[in-house]
């Protein structure tokens, strides 16, 4: 059975990726909105993992919106929640049987609902499975500690291709860049260089 599973190149998407494989014949898809070339860290990131890679492309408008949305709330949650739900559509169009994403237990942001995750299923006829839903992030560390070589540090600096870095593209676009710093809190991103020997 084939499996789109939404990939940043950060350890979650990468440890579900390593989690599904069992079951799915998995390829990583990279949704992106063509502002910057981002995407291409999730490919290299891809690679180095040995699977299968493709990005979708996300409607721009989606990204004014989602930006718009994080300037009036003074932090990123919903903004990014827009954009996730706007990605998991646009895979659950691709002719594949399951869908999935590396959301945890823990997270805050995004996160898919059990009512949200049945309408996808049933409009688009896929399956939607969320691998780490009962891993807490302590567990999730311990497996990619275990599992991959990992970089971690500042969102900023640390190459990802998630939807923060785009946004904050659009954001520093339409707001200049002390915009940036207001919305998005200081925090670390991870980028998997690849399996541990």
């Amino acid at each position: 059975m084939e499996l789109a599973l939404l990939y940043s190149g950060g350890k979650d998407s990468s440890l579900a990726a390593l989690l599904l494989h069992e079951f799915y014949d998995v390829r990583l898809v990279t949704a992106h909105f063509g502002v910057t070339d981002d995407w291409q860290h999730a490919r290299d990131a891809a690679d180095a993992l040995g699977f299968p890679f493709e990005t979708v492309s996300l409607d721009e408008s989606v990204a004014h919106e989602a930006v718009a949305q994080m300037v009036d709330d003074g932090f990123p949650r919903n903004g990014i929640q827009q954009v996730h739900d706007h990605a998991l559509e646009q895979v659950a169009d691709l002719a594949v049987d399951a869908i999935a994403d590396g959301s945890r237990r823990d997270d805050r942001v995004p996160t898919v609902s059990r009512a949200a995750a049945q309408s996808l299923e049933d409009r688009h006829g896929v399956d939607y499975i969320a691998p780490l839903s009962g891993f807490g992030r302590h567990a999730v560390d311990d497996l990619v500690a275990a599992n991959f070589a990992v970089e971690t540090g500042p969102s900023e600096e640390v190459p990802k291709a998630d939807y923060e870095g785009e946004l904050r593209a659009v954001l520093a676009d339409r707001h200049g860049d002390e915009a940036v710093g207001d919305v998005f809190p200081a925090h670390d991103q991870t980028y998997v260089h690849g399996r541990r020997e």
